[in-house]
């Protein structure tokens, strides 16, 4: 690589040489780049699937709606229900429908432990579907 000097003895033609660090530098980041990113892009696998023709069922499990309010009472549907008399509530929805969902729903000024206590009876009846209800903000 040729060094000029500013000089104004020196009366040689300017510098004619292309400066090609800054173009090799970008060079490779982009060859980094595209080493990390060329695995992302592959790596699905190709499965072909088998082909069976079945229509979808309808049947909609059943759901037990169980709510809590502010003062901690229990309600199954629209009826109270006392602590002792919930696990047996329970178990009648599991003989009716194995496959009986409980949809829980909890006032935000409930205590926990009456949230634990409701489920942990579900549990024990042998409810294994619990799903939380909220509200969207």
């Amino acid at each position: 690589m040729a060094i000029g000097s500013f000089n104004s003895q020196n009366t040689q033609a300017p510098m004619a040489e292309i400066n090609t660090t800054p173009l090799v530098d970008v060079m490779l980041v982009l060859l980094i780049i595209f080493i990390i990113t060329a695995p992302l892009l592959t790596h699905s696998v190709r499965v072909e699937l088998p082909r069976a023709a079945s229509t979808p069922t309808n049947d909609k499990p059943q759901t037990l709606q169980v709510s809590i309010n502010a003062d901690n009472r229990v309600f199954v549907g629209s009826e109270a229900v006392d602590s002792d008399s919930l696990e047996t509530r329970f178990r009648e929805a599991v003989a009716r429908d194995p496959n009986v969902e409980l949809h829980l729903k909890a006032d935000r000024g409930t205590r926990y432990e009456s949230v634990a206590e409701t489920m942990s009876a579900a549990r024990r009846a042998g409810l294994s579907k619990i799903g939380f209800v909220t509200q969207p903000n």
